[in-house]
């Protein structure tokens, strides 16, 4: 059964499910409020190292850069409506092949084009991120966005991170304004 956490919650994911190499982090939503204009979500992914930093730009997984140089880390697919039930976006990585210098995964979304269309994740209902074993494809932990992010447009839903050789997940849901810039300057990327 999936541990559901809160913000700031975390859990161990490798004593959650012994020997797991290959997750999938699936992300969700439903548009809740907009006048008429399409509502797209991206998924991102940044790959960090011990500073939070990106250690260059393929270490930024989005739409335009689904796999990172070494292919540890994949995004399987822009999704831009959000219909329908289960999992928006997805991005799989294999843990085994995370490179050693990279110490977290930063999983965020943005709205393309959030500002311009006058968009944000005040109007994004029923938000979450999931980490899924792709062995089985048992959901080991969950996480339900229940904040209004009433002006962000951009916003990191968790992180997989390493601590003492296991691999753990962490509930952030923090909201950036500005959209994609600000919150990808603050990983070390210019974009």
């Amino acid at each position: 059964m999936a541990i559901s956490l809160t913000k700031g919650g975390n859990v161990n994911l490798s004593k959650e499910a012994p020997g797991l190499t290959n997750i999938t982090v699936g992300l969700g939503w439903d548009p809740r409020a907009t006048d008429g204009q399409e509502f797209d979500l991206d998924a991102i992914g940044f790959l960090l190292n011990e500073a939070g930093k990106v250690r260059n730009d393929q270490d930024f997984i989005f739409f335009n850069n689904l796999k990172s140089d070494n292919g540890a880390v994949e995004h399987t697919g822009d999704n831009r409506t959000g219909e329908g039930d289960g999992d928006d976006e997805k991005i799989k990585i294999n843990l085994a092949n995370v490179p050693a210098d990279v110490s977290k995964v930063a999983i965020c979304a943005i709205i393309y084009e959030g500002q311009a269309r006058n968009q944000n994740f005040g109007q994004v209902g029923d938000a979450y991120i999931r980490v899924v074993n792709d062995n089985g494809q048992a959901e080991i932990a969950r996480y339900d966005l229940s904040e209004d992010g009433s002006t962000e447009t951009a916003m990191i839903f968790g992180e997989l991170y390493r601590h003492n050789g296991d691999w753990k997940f962490r509930a952030v849901g923090q909201g950036f304004n500005g959209g994609l810039g600000p919150l990808a300057a603050s990983y070390g990327v210019n974009v």
